[in-house]
């Protein structure tokens, strides 16, 4: 073996322990687990199985079979949906409003509301629940203002038309920040000469919009819808906070399903369906790069 092999080996080595704490903990608490409840997603494991592990049985394909005959399931996964297809446009076009708002302005007066719009993002999601529940109860702040111009409004998150919706408008406004910040930083890259030659065509505000900006933002809005909707998939704590999935499973998240299935026991059914979630997410990121890839 030469001086230069040599060497490249003792790197190598050297390398290879810098990076084995880290494959060790992530083969510990992330692969493992993984591993562990993807097999156990084709196994009728339940909590009376813990003090006797072997009598667990291989069931194939009968959790994800049962989990799709489940009514609640089927709601929860409709629930989902909804809160994805309603929540994601709204937050990405309300998001871009703000974005577009912001670049063409200039002073303090931006970084006042950039800062404003993006605390939301910074605060606990369940300190913000909580400061929505009170808002949105019957005599809270929200019915108050209607009240103002003559409307009485409902009993938001105790009815079963209103409740989702709410938490939805929530989930904008949460989230909007994040997508405000990096639609943001897209629009600062798009060259002012492609602008002004725009500009010259004799293209007004509108036109150049449609034609310049949103065709050279399509990497940035990948980018923003792939991060919002794997988080308006896995959408919890909203609903644990403020309706605990209610009122008739109106707000009954499939992560929120896996989640009851988990606290009664049912550990097969609850990894079956938190793998039907992981595939829903793959399968909807997929669309997303088809969709928003870049024509180039």
């Amino acid at each position: 073996m030469t001086v230069g092999a040599r060497l490249r080996r003792k790197q190598a080595l050297i390398a290879w322990g810098f990076c084995l704490p880290f494959v060790l903990v992530f083969g510990v608490f992330m692969l493992v687990p993984l591993l562990g409840s993807f097999g156990m997603s084709f196994t009728d494991f339940t909590a009376r199985d813990i003090r006797s592990p072997f009598s667990v049985n291989f069931i194939g394909l009968q959790q994800y079979t049962d989990l799709f005959a489940d009514a609640r399931f089927r709601q929860s996964l409709l629930v989902t949906g909804l809160f994805v297809v309603i929540g994601i446009p709204l937050t990405m076009v309300v998001a871009l409003a703000l974005a577009l708002a912001l670049n063409s302005g200039s002073g303090r007066i931006v970084s006042l509301f950039r800062v404003g719009f993006y605390a939301p993002v910074v605060t606990s999601i369940v300190a913000v629940s909580v400061v929505w529940r009170y808002i949105l109860q019957p005599e809270g702040l929200a019915n108050q203002a209607l009240s103002l111009i003559g409307i009485q409004g409902p009993d938001w998150l105790n009815d079963s038309t209103w409740a989702l919706p709410s938490l939805i408008l929530m989930a904008v406004w949460r989230n909007v920040g994040t997508l405000m910040i990096i639609f943001l930083a897209g629009l600062q890259a798009v060259p002012t000469d492609v602008h002004e030659a725009a500009m010259m065509d004799g293209a007004g505000g509108f036109r150049r919009l449609i034609s310049v900006t949103l065709p050279l933002l399509r990497p940035t809005l990948l980018l923003g819808a792939v991060l919002i909707s794997v988080g308006y998939l896995q959408f919890f704590e909203e609903a644990f906070v403020m309706t605990k999935g209610g009122p008739l499973d109106a707000t009954l998240s499939v992560a929120y399903y896996t989640y009851q299935q988990f606290g009664f026991g049912e550990y097969g059914m609850a990894s079956a369906a938190s793998y039907v979630l992981f595939l829903v997410i793959a399968l909807v990121s997929l669309v997303q790069f088809r969709v928003l890839r870049s024509q180039d």
